[in-house]
């Protein structure tokens, strides 16, 4: 039995099994593990290890750890799903971390990139009283500046596709960023700045293309090119389909 279900059936009078305090190192595989499931992957340590940019090695010997400590747990097929504690404890990492990001950017006007870094190295050091003081103040947002869901708020838009998917000429509204481009493409959120595309922006495709490998995106006005392995990283809602003649 994990240490995580021993807790949780310890009866009134026994002492129950305390999970180890956590450290740096174990936040980042819990959040790595949540993130990654988040985008409906399956989690494995060799997408653990590319997302750390560590070795495979040092991802191994870690998730021992992280699965004797009850924390995750790790499947025959070797991948790696979050224990009740374990989930409990990534939500809260995400949670202070996108609460972060959306103070940065809404307030204090740090573009996508530059929050990222900020909210990573403020995280550890803000108390829980000023997190909810600050999120009170910003009204409780639903999505960090990405739009992705703050754990435990749900995200103020519906089914979403990604956005090579979307017909041509089909007008749609920008409403996610993936978390895998936050973390593995930053110069993706720079490139979208500089195209001042960001969420709530409208865009579609176009019925012209790009070139190979490549999606060919109204912005308003302007024309923009991405590389098609970009553009999935870009999810949208539907807004308008095409007129019919």
């Amino acid at each position: 039995m994990s240490a995580v279900r021993a807790a949780q059936v310890a009866p009134d009078d026994a002492v129950a099994v305390r999970l180890p305090a956590r450290t740096d190192t174990v936040d980042r595989y819990l959040e790595t593990v949540y993130c990654i499931a988040a985008e409906g992957e399956t989690v494995r340590p060799s997408r653990i290890a590319d997302w750390l940019a560590v070795s495979a090695p040092t991802v191994s010997v870690a998730l021992q750890r992280l699965a004797r400590d009850g924390w995750i747990e790790v499947a025959a097929d070797r991948s790696v799903t979050l224990t009740d504690a374990g989930a409990a404890a990534a939500a809260d990492i995400v949670r202070r971390h996108r609460l972060l990001e959306r103070w940065l950017t809404d307030v204090l006007h740090f573009d996508w990139a530059q929050a990222d870094i900020e909210a990573h190295s403020l995280a550890g050091g803000v108390s829980d009283d000023v997190l909810a003081r600050l999120d009170a103040s910003m009204n409780h947002p639903a999505t960090c500046p990405h739009g992705n869901a703050i754990p435990g708020r749900t995200p103020p838009y519906g089914d979403l596709i990604a956005l090579p998917d979307l017909e041509p000429e089909v007008v749609a509204t920008v409403q996610r960023i993936s978390e895998v481009a936050e973390q593995e493409a930053p110069q993706l959120l720079r490139q979208l700045a500089d195209q001042e595309v960001s969420t709530g922006t409208l865009v579609r495709l176009s019925h012209a293309g790009g070139g190979p490998g490549t999606v060919a995106v109204c912005v308003g006005s302007r024309t923009i090119s991405l590389s098609t392995a970009t553009a999935r990283r870009i999810w949208v809602e539907v807004l308008q389909e095409p007129a019919t003649t």
